[in-house]
């Protein structure tokens, strides 16, 4: 059904587009505007010289909002698959914490009790496929897929977005952020689904989580406790650092999958000698791989 309602809505969207004279991304870096549930979002992309038609990589910026950088950083991912880069910028005034980082799904976490969910439209996961599918309207392509690679406060929001948002993404990749959507009830919103109505915490959204092409890129040496790591309680009991932080996640999912006999398609892969940099991350051989892979 999911599926469906999105076909339509490129179609709708590729009419638009082409009544307005949208154009397609030129090659190289480019930048433009687009209108999203009516809030200009910039982006900032690039097309290898020799496009063909290849996915869509959106790529998610870390705290410092450095979108430009990103799309930088991801320019050798985009010339070895063929991928059109898409880096939005997120600016901090109108994408706090509880609305980047932490997916947009709840806005007062210190809450007790069962939280209140915002509606589905101002989730940033929504926004995510929404300027995806301003980008494929562009192409006149709504038959490209598409990808998602985030960083530190970009990881962050890619694994709300794994968990709670239907989309078709082929890859999520999520590398080196500070805190995880624990697959666990026993911890509240939004270190894990304790607290949240059960439509979107029940078996059937964990069991979604586990299945998802989610894989975790931790750098080797990204085990530094500096100002911007989550120190808060639910983040410490993640682990101490990064890399401590993302081996448990991956543990505590696949062993909940083992326990109930669900599918597991996450993914784990290291990059040695790194700490927290998107730049060697983003530009590394396995950030490549986690993109190449079936």
């Amino acid at each position: 059904m999911f599926n469906r309602l999105r076909q339509l809505s490129l179609i709708a969207l590729f009419g638009l587009a082409t009544a307005l004279g949208a154009e397609p991304y030129p090659a190289g870096s480019s930048q433009r505007s687009v209108s999203i549930n009516g809030e200009t979002i910039e982006l900032f992309a690039y097309k290898p010289a020799h496009y063909k038609g290849g996915p869509v990589l959106l790529v998610l910026h870390g705290l410092g909002t450095n979108a430009p950088g990103y799309r930088n950083y991801a320019i050798p991912i985009a010339d070895h698959l063929g991928m059109l880069v898409i880096a939005p910028l997120f600016d901090r005034k109108r994408f706090p914490t509880w609305r980047y980082q932490t997916g947009g799904i709840v806005r007062d976490q210190r809450a007790e009790g069962e939280f209140t969910v915002e509606p589905e439209a101002r989730w940033m996961g929504r926004t995510f496929l929404d300027i995806i599918d301003s980008v494929l309207a562009a192409e006149g392509r709504p038959d490209l897929g598409y990808s998602l690679i985030g960083h530190s406060a970009g990881g962050q929001t890619l694994s709300r977005f794994a968990a709670f948002m239907p989309h078709a993404a082929k890859h999520i990749v999520i590398a080196n952020p500070s805190t995880y959507l624990w697959p666990s009830r026993d911890e509240r919103f939004p270190y894990g689904f304790g607290g949240l109505p059960r439509q979107v915490a029940d078996d059937t959204v964990l069991r979604r989580y586990l299945a998802q092409p989610v894989t975790i890129l931790l750098g080797t040496a990204d085990v530094e406790r500096g100002a911007d790591l989550n120190v808060r309680e639910g983040a410490e009991r993640q682990g101490y650092n990064r890399l401590e932080r993302g081996h448990n996640a991956f543990s505590a999912a696949q062993r909940l999958a083992q326990q109930r006999g669900w599918p597991f398609n996450w993914k784990l892969l290291e990059v040695p000698d790194v700490g927290h940099s998107a730049r060697r991350m983003l530009g590394s051989t396995q950030a490549q791989a986690a993109l190449a892979r079936d």
